[in-house]
């Protein structure tokens, strides 16, 4: 037979003070919550296995909370890749245009300095052509007049003169004009590269931005998940330390699983509560559907006996107090039909005592034991640790 592993489980609110008392009790978990991420749980010597229930359920809720951030995470560092690539797509275009820009920085540089060249030679050219025309200097028109064989020499002359001049001097201007237009040409080409190359080293900065976000990112994900390894090695230790106890408390208990309305093991719990999603439905007596209060209040019932309305009064680890305030007899001596509390804490865990038997041990059946709303039974368990309610 299966060794018992036994839960506790508390009733669910009904009423508006209830959820103001169970809101104090969500804001007490997420402190706990909290500090299971700072420091590691402790492992009390002996303690019950009610309370590695809710160590591990501390930690349960912390690696999920910490799986839920690790998404954002990850979806965060997608987009911070996705930003990279895209960053990096455009500094390889503008590495492009810039490079090509380059080239043509270069071409019109050549070219400026062709035409510097080519401008001091056509100079060079119009001193020679006026130096050979005029050995001596440059003559008054009467000398050239008076050398002249006639007018119509001294007009070819002038004429002659005059055209050389202006070619040249078309010439000279047409190259100063090029190389303006080259220049500006260039001033433009100069402009734009400083731009761009701004440009280029804002994209850099930006991707640089996003790079190092990605790697905080990827920091912080290998804390979460090395936090989530931590906890599932101390969920683990836990799990370990809560079967030695449940073995410890329960020896020589044996256990049968069932299910919901589990007719062939006993369960006399009616539908459409058992056949119900769990805490779906509220009783008779004000409690959610196949959780160990409901269970029990239903076979006290079932019994013929009256049972009080305790939907409003609190969790089963209440339930011994609330019988001593109207009167019902609470005490350590198990008898059959008794509803047996554990009254550990936060909410404590209600059973109903089948039978007694001969050595003082007692049989009882349950719901809600494994977490999933389930009916079973337990053989041979020790009282000890346990109260009892006589309801009459």
């Amino acid at each position: 037979m299966l060794k018992a592993q036994v839960f506790y489980h508390r009733m669910k609110p009904k009423n508006k003070q209830q959820n103001r008392s169970i809101q104090r009790l969500a804001a007490t978990t997420v402190l706990m919550v909290a500090m299971v991420f700072v420091v590691a749980a402790a492992i009390v010597p002996n303690a019950r296995a009610d309370q590695f229930d809710e160590q591990i359920k501390a930690l349960q809720q912390a690696n999920a909370g910490a799986q839920g951030t690790l998404g954002d995470l990850q979806a965060q560092a997608a987009s911070y890749e996705d930003a990279i690539n895209k960053l990096q797509v455009q500094i390889n275009a503008l590495q492009q245009i810039i490079a090509a820009n380059l080239a043509e920085q270069a071409q019109l540089q050549q070219q400026i300095e062709a035409g510097k060249q080519e401008l001091a030679r056509q100079r060079q050219l119009l001193a020679t052509d006026i130096k050979t025309m005029y050995q001596d200097g440059e003559p008054s028109t009467l000398e050239m007049l008076a050398s002249s064989n006639n007018l119509s020499d001294f007009v070819d002359k002038e004429e002659y003169r005059t055209a050389v001049q202006k070619k040249i001097q078309d010439t000279l201007k047409k190259i100063q004009e090029l190389q303006r237009k080259l220049e500006q040409e260039k001033a433009k080409v100069d402009q734009l590269l400083r731009d761009q190359q701004a440009q280029q080293a804002q994209l850099a900065g930006a991707k640089a931005q996003q790079n190092s976000m990605l790697t905080y990112n990827q920091g912080q994900q290998a804390a979460y998940n090395q936090q989530i390894k931590d906890n599932k090695t101390k969920i683990a230790a836990l799990r370990a330390q809560q079967a030695a106890e449940n073995a410890r408390l329960f020896a020589g208990a044996d256990v049968i699983l069932g299910g919901s309305c589990d007719t062939s093991h006993g369960d006399t719990y009616p539908s459409p509560w058992c056949g119900s999603t769990q805490d779906s439905m509220i009783d008779y007596w004000g409690m959610y559907n196949r959780e160990c209060v409901s269970y029990t209040a239903w076979k006290v019932s079932d019994s013929g006996r009256n049972m009080p309305y305790w939907g409003g009064i609190g969790n089963a680890n209440q339930w011994d107090d609330n019988a001593r305030a109207m009167g019902i007899p609470v005490d350590t001596a198990p008898r059959s039909g008794d509803v047996a509390i554990k009254n550990s804490q936060p909410y404590g865990h209600a059973m109903y005592v089948e039978s007694v038997n001969a050595n003082g041990t007692i049989n009882i059946s349950q719901y809600n034991a494994d977490l999933q709303g389930h009916f079973s039974r337990v053989y041979n368990m020790s009282p000890s640790g346990l109260v009892f309610i006589h309801f009459p």
